[in-house]
């Protein structure tokens, strides 16, 4: 490791400590962050390859202290390796917080750390990525459409002929409220994970995330919301729209 090498992973890791006590970073360190990230980011595939043993996460929407218990439950990185499947902001009261030190942690551990995008992160309406990024699995069989207003919903028989063509076993995505913080559906071919516990302050549910091991055997770990020491009280009602 060069000299230049060890005072920028110096300067990285008082970034994360400092964001580690949901302390922002100046308006100039982030920019010099994003671009370390949109570096790295450019170089990894559209389906990006993730070594197990892994932890793969939900939904966190600003939820900054939920985030710190996910990893006081799940290991602190880079001792765990992460896959974090979208939705980072909007919800909660620590939209930026929660974004920077997942961007942080990436360009510090970027081979033990993977940031998908969520259909929170980018202003997607139409085409391949909002499909993508908004469908929903359904009881029905078939495509249906969605009451989200983008997107589709699909049934048992899509999830399976998507699993058989790819060779797969199974689809964990995330993007949808579940009570106990994940839910298998289509006779085990797609589970949700959600890791935003109590999602917007008053949804009462737990959080989960899915433990892989190097056999790709899964487990779940489940969580309730973190003590909300100093937090901002809530002073509106959250639309219902929004859950």
């Amino acid at each position: 490791m060069t000299d230049f090498q060890k005072t920028e992973n110096k300067e990285l890791d008082q970034w994360i400590e400092q964001l580690n006590d949901c302390k922002q970073l100046s308006e100039n360190q982030v920019k010099v962050l994003c671009e370390k990230a949109k570096e790295i980011l450019s170089k990894e595939s559209n389906v990006q390859a993730v070594n197990c043993p892994v932890t793969v996460c939900g939904d966190v929407h600003g939820q900054f202290h939920d985030l710190m218990e996910l990893f006081r439950i799940g290991g602190r990185s880079p001792d765990t390796n992460y896959l974090f499947m979208g939705d980072y902001v909007d919800r909660g009261y620590y939209s930026v917080e929660t974004v920077t030190l997942l961007v942080a942690l990436k360009v510090r551990f970027k081979d033990r750390i993977t940031i998908l995008r969520g259909n929170h992160e980018s202003r997607i309406t139409q085409g391949p990525m909002c499909d993508l990024l908004w469908s929903d699995p359904d009881d029905r069989c078939g495509w249906g459409i969605s009451p989200r207003g983008a997107g589709y919903t699909f049934g048992q028989d899509i999830a399976e002929t998507f699993n058989h063509s790819n060779n797969l076993t199974l689809i964990a995505r995330a993007h949808q409220l579940v009570m106990e913080g994940y839910n298998w559906c289509h006779e085990k071919n797609v589970v949700t994970i959600f890791s935003a516990p109590n999602y917007c302050y008053r949804c009462g549910n737990q959080a989960g995330i899915m433990e892989l091991d190097d056999a790709l055997k899964y487990s779940f770990l489940q969580f309730d919301p973190a003590p909300r020491r100093g937090e901002p009280h809530v002073t509106r009602r959250t639309p219902d729209y929004f859950l």
